[in-house]
């Protein structure tokens, strides 16, 4: 059994296999400067969106762990593949056995809960990697609020690679740009809203914007999820109140400290300070 020492009061916790969950980051701390944050990629192992339903709880859920060794009495799994594949487990089966008190929250469900303002026809295609696709949480997710909805969903392979390898600026990103946002549209040509279901798609959106009609809205998860939480923490006072608020904020790696300081920079235009750990 992990040791998890009690909590008096922690820094929020945010997770993600890689550098998108810094998209999020970046926009939780506009909407929360006041609070601390310790924000833990899982370099070494990412990605996550190819690797079976097993694995990504697994490593998930030692994160999870980690993270509430270092006193987080929250955490946010800024990962949609995470999120689709973890979170309900780990909500339902590990956090009693672990500590009841706190909490994990994911991205999906801030994500769908926007979409019913966001589309005028009811029909909405994601675009997301394989993982996230293949566990249909998206769908489930938007039926459940809103069940007039259409959902497409076209997996993105090749953007997370074009992203981590800094060629989303480039050239050679327009072909894999278009060829996804066309296959998606041509599945569902009413579609009038397309998620961004991955936190590394941001970095993509002005090629995914020359590529897509003006008509059609594009919504990318920080904004939502950043005002979610903002509520999360106004509603449940007694979580806020654990909650250490100095404006501070640490990063963790499971890879090389000067990769990520590298990567991090393109991600959040600022300089950090990173320690390296491991996860098990």
């Amino acid at each position: 059994m992990p040791y998890i020492r009690d909590v008096i009061k922690g820094p929020i916790g945010v997770f993600d296999s890689g550098y998108g969950g810094l998209t999020i980051l970046k926009e939780i701390r506009k909407a929360l400067p006041e609070y601390d944050f310790i924000y833990l990629g899982d370099n070494a192992r990412t990605p996550y969106g190819t690797r079976s339903f097993e694995v990504v709880y697994e490593f998930t859920l030692q994160a999870v762990i980690r993270l509430f060794e270092l006193g987080c009495p929250l955490v946010i799994l800024a990962c949609n593949t995470a999120s689709a594949k973890a979170l309900r487990s780990i909500q339902q089966n590990d956090l009693p056995y672990l500590d009841k008190s706190r909490r994990v929250l994911g991205v999906i469900r801030p994500t769908a809960e926007s979409i019913g303002e966001a589309t005028k026809t009811r029909h909405v295609g994601i675009l997301a990697t394989s993982g996230t696709i293949r566990s249909e949480s998206y769908p489930m997710e938007i039926k459940k609020l809103f069940p007039d909805i259409k959902v497409t969903g076209v997996a993105c392979p090749m953007w997370v690679p074009l992203v981590e390898n800094k060629e989303f600026d480039s050239e050679g990103a327009d072909f894999f740009v278009k060829k996804y946002i066309d296959e998606l549209l041509n599945k569902d040509n009413e579609i009038d809203t397309i998620v961004l279901g991955c936190t590394h798609y941001p970095l993509l959106i002005d090629k995914i914007k020359k590529y897509t009609p003006e008509s059609i809205n594009i919504i990318t998860q920080g904004e939502y999820v950043a005002r979610s939480l903002k509520d999360y923490l106004n509603r449940h006072k007694e979580i806020a109140s654990r909650c250490i608020k100095k404006g501070k904020c640490d990063f963790l790696t499971t890879e090389s400290i000067e990769k990520f300081k590298e990567s991090a920079s393109i991600f959040l235009h600022e300089d950090v300070t990173v320690k390296s750990i491991t996860l098990e």
